[in-house]
């Protein structure tokens, strides 16, 4: 009897060990909870599953497990913004960490440099500052680190060189000072000033295994390329303070320094006597006459010529169709060469790369990115504040056809203008390095969402949101009947209504670069075999057009105005389906308000009310058009302010912010 009691006490004692051995380590746990709360904006959710009460994570979106350990998470492109929070090193199995193109903030914490077993880092294209810590030398397993497109600031740690199985390495467009570790022991003496370096750091990336792939473009380096690193690429080096052959670098200014004269060369500095009496200058035993008839013939001569060429040029460019081709090089690749329609463009302003790289800090100021686009903040030197869109910028995913439809594009943006919609500035097409982008005006506050959902509303005092209301409403109606053929806003939300600095309202196609995907895919089988595309003028796919959509987002962007809710939340789901019963009868619209509004108009949210059930449709199967919806709220509304003005000295101050 002893012995099974003391039996099934073994039993119970290795199931309670077996069970316990299944789960996840609390700590693992804590580390990802914490990091979650480090995120104070989630626009897409993703995180919405990751719940403190649920012990097991490993179905947790992003998150990866094996052996009942967390050893990946994944989570890009989904413009989470906060900070990366140091707990992380708790979870000692991870083997990746992948969190790119979303808006990270802050410093990178040197507690990751803890992680052992971590193969792949990938913090690129987020907004991170302060130093690469030099803890990063621990990586003893990584064998990627991706830290581009940040703000990342200090000298680059010499440890680096430490990392045996580290193959590629990205650290491009950031704000890295001082030499790249490795460089000549000269350079250390004028360039290493407050950089941390012992003597067994000295060597640098010459003391690590080759790097297959590197890349420390535009950053402010000095110095000079180690010699371990001589056989990367130049454009590994491009836009930086090194002088070498072959590398473009950054202005002298950018550098700190004046521009320095234009140096002789050693053969201009060398003379020869013999030789200049052994080869006497055989225009100089010519009369006079003789040389000026030579140059007036040859004046005359390339006159003629100059003008044939421009005239055959003019007729073969009215009457020939765009033409795209590419041809197939010896490593397989496409390398396209490309047409620009210039008569189309015509009225367009084509910027050069370098312009806007320099405007936008060498693309470093990075205010939205998504799995399609990346948008960049610039300012022109004496010019406006500008917003950059690259809807693309990898060549291998840029296909031929795509290029007249791009081009397309740029001409039907260009045409629109209106207060109340943003203005396309220009664009810009370059083959090295490869780049397509749309240039637009910056509107200085941001876009409509962050104000209503990050800003607690503070600044949209009713009147100012009705204000909105009548801007973006006008807006519409432009684009929907004042111009032919008519435009829609690809996907109308608060993130495409953009601020001035007196919250007027600007419509922003940020989203065009997935009309120019469908018109072009439509059109791809006319690519011949031998890989070339020829698009008769007038032939290219129309825009696609979607008015209604566009009134029915109009109708949801009210409800969101209003509510201070996201079109989506946790708690109420979707607004549409949360206010449809607060639409049904007049009265019941106020329970739906932002509880930041403290002043309303009855009577504006009436209209606002009537206008809504218009474009979604409750009870109503009659197409409305934005011209109606337009006048119905430019005669109801009321934003004079006067009613807040009656309600208490605070509507002064509101009115004032709001003017």
């Amino acid at each position: 009897m002893k012995r099974l009691v003391l039996f099934q006490l073994i039993c119970v004692t290795l199931g309670l060990f077996l069970a316990t051995s299944d789960a996840v380590p609390p700590t693992e746990v804590h580390a990802l909870i914490v990091f979650k709360e480090g995120i104070f904006d989630d626009p897409s959710l993703v995180l919405s599953n990751w719940n403190a009460l649920d012990s097991d994570p490993c179905h947790w979106v992003g998150v990866s497990c094996f052996d009942d350990h967390v050893i990946k998470i994944n989570i890009s492109g989904c413009l989470i913004k906060g900070f990366i929070a140091e707990e992380l090193f708790l979870l000692t199995f991870l083997r990746e960490l992948v969190l790119h193109g979303n808006i990270l903030l802050g410093p990178i914490p040197k507690e990751i440099g803890l992680l052992k077993h971590l193969k792949v880092l990938d913090l690129g294209g987020n907004q991170l500052s302060g130093p690469i810590p030099h803890e990063f030398g621990n990586l003893v397993s990584v064998v990627k680190i991706n830290l581009q497109s940040n703000a990342l600031t200090g000298n680059m740690p010499a440890e680096l060189g430490n990392l045996k199985n580290l193959q590629e390495l990205r650290l491009d467009r950031n704000k890295l000072q001082g030499i790249v570790p490795g460089a000549n022991v000269t350079d250390y003496a004028s360039a290493m000033t407050g950089m941390y370096a012992s003597n067994t750091n000295l060597l640098g990336f010459c003391h690590a295994s080759p790097l297959k792939f590197a890349d420390f473009s535009f950053n402010y380096l000095v110095g000079s390329i180690p010699k371990c690193l001589e056989y990367l690429p130049r454009t590994s080096f491009q836009g930086n303070c090194i002088m070498y052959k072959d590398i473009t670098p950054r202005a002298p200014e950018q550098c700190g320094v004046a521009s320095p004269a234009k140096p002789l060369k050693s053969e201009d500095m060398k003379h020869h006597p013999a030789e200049d009496k052994q080869n006497p200058d055989p225009h100089a035993s010519k009369p006079a006459w003789i040389l000026t008839f030579e140059v007036v013939t040859g004046v005359m001569v390339g006159s003629i010529f100059l003008v044939a060429l421009l005239t055959a040029a003019h007729r073969w460019k009215v009457k020939s169709p765009i033409i795209v081709t590419w041809k197939k090089s010896k490593t397989e690749k496409e390398n396209m060469e490309i047409f620009i329609d210039t008569d189309m463009l015509k009225d367009v302003r084509r910027y050069s790369r370098q312009e806007l790289e320099v405007a936008c800090e060498d693309f470093s100021n990075i205010i939205r990115s998504s799995l399609d686009i990346v948008v960049y903040k610039g300012n022109m030197k004496g010019g406006p504040e500008i917003a950059v869109i690259s809807p693309c910028n990898r060549q291998e995913h840029w296909l031929s056809y795509l290029e007249p439809y791009f081009q397309k594009e740029v001409a039907d943006l260009a045409r629109l203008n209106h207060e109340n919609v943003g203005k396309l500035l220009g664009y810009c097409i370059e083959g090295v390095p490869f780049t397509r982008m749309l240039v637009f005006g910056y509107a200085s506050n941001g876009t409509l969402s962050e104000h209503l959902h990050y800003e607690e509303g503070c600044q949209l005092s009713w009147t100012r949101r009705m204000m909105i209301v009548l801007g973006i409403a006008r807006g519409l109606k432009y684009l929907h009947t004042e111009i032919e053929p008519p435009f829609t806003i690809s996907e109308l939300n608060s993130s495409a209504v953009y601020l001035t600095e007196d919250f007027s309202p600007k419509l922003v196609d940020f989203e065009s670069w997935k009309s120019i995907l469908t018109r072009s895919e439509n059109n791809s089988s006319s690519i011949s075999s031998e890989g070339a595309m020829c698009v008769q003028p007038g032939s290219l796919a129309a825009r696609h057009l979607d008015i209604q959509g566009n009134i029915c987002a109009f109708g949801v962007l009210l409800l969101e105005i209003i509510s201070g809710r996201p079109p989506i939340c946790k708690d109420k789901g979707f607004l549409v389906d949360w206010t449809k019963e607060y639409l049904e009868e007049p009265g019941k619209i106020a329970s739906v308000l932002d509880p930041a509004l403290k002043h309303y108009r009855d009577e504006d949210l009436e209209a606002i009310r009537e206008v809504v059930r218009n474009c979604i449709q409750i009870g109503n199967t009659d197409k409305v058009t934005m011209q109606e919806l337009c006048a119905m709220l430019e005669s109801k509304l009321h934003i004079t302010g006067s009613s807040e003005l009656q309600a208490s000295s605070l509507a002064w101050a509101e009115l004032a912010l709001s003017s």
